[in-house]
């Protein structure tokens, strides 16, 4: 099986007495970029061509969105506008999203797809891509408070 899953087989990444032979993740380790980088699950983008329920519009990126602020697992779908410049494999691939504290140090080294965007205040976006798939990283800024002047 090529998928990460033995106990303990010929095909196990680990000597017995538990040390890592191969570097590769077994399929009871999180992700390397959530367990060493820090990187927090987000959502799941999946692209759809027709209409949903409860459906909004985002005017100024050219996408109308539904399920997010509803779903329990963060599945958001979106349907894109003809107009809205994204990569085809955007268009068309589902991408995970992670939230990340510093997202010019999580795109150092990386595939840009996407190059860093505010879509709106106190958020910057960008994709990457990774073994053929499409990763969103988001990082939230606090808006700065507002200093009052007598």
């Amino acid at each position: 099986m090529k998928f990460g899953y033995s106990r303990g087989g010929p095909t196990s990444n680990r000597r017995s007495t538990g040390q890592m032979t191969s570097g590769k993740r077994l399929n009871h380790e999180p992700p390397a970029v959530t367990a060493k980088l820090g990187w927090r699950y987000h959502h799941i983008g999946i692209p759809h061509t027709q209409p949903r329920a409860r459906e909004h519009h985002v005017a100024h990126l050219g996408v109308h969105v539904s399920g997010f602020e509803t779903s329990p697992y963060g599945i958001e779908w979106i349907r894109f506008e003809p107009h809205c410049h994204v990569p085809e494999i955007v268009r068309t691939v589902p991408h995970i999203a992670f939230a990340v504290d510093d997202l010019d140090e999580a795109l150092k080294g990386r595939e840009i797809l996407i190059a860093p965007t505010e879509p709106s205040v106190g958020v910057r976006v960008a994709f990457i891509l990774d073994d053929g798939a499409p990763v969103e990283l988001l990082e939230f800024r606090s808006p700065r408070p507002r200093v009052r002047l007598r």
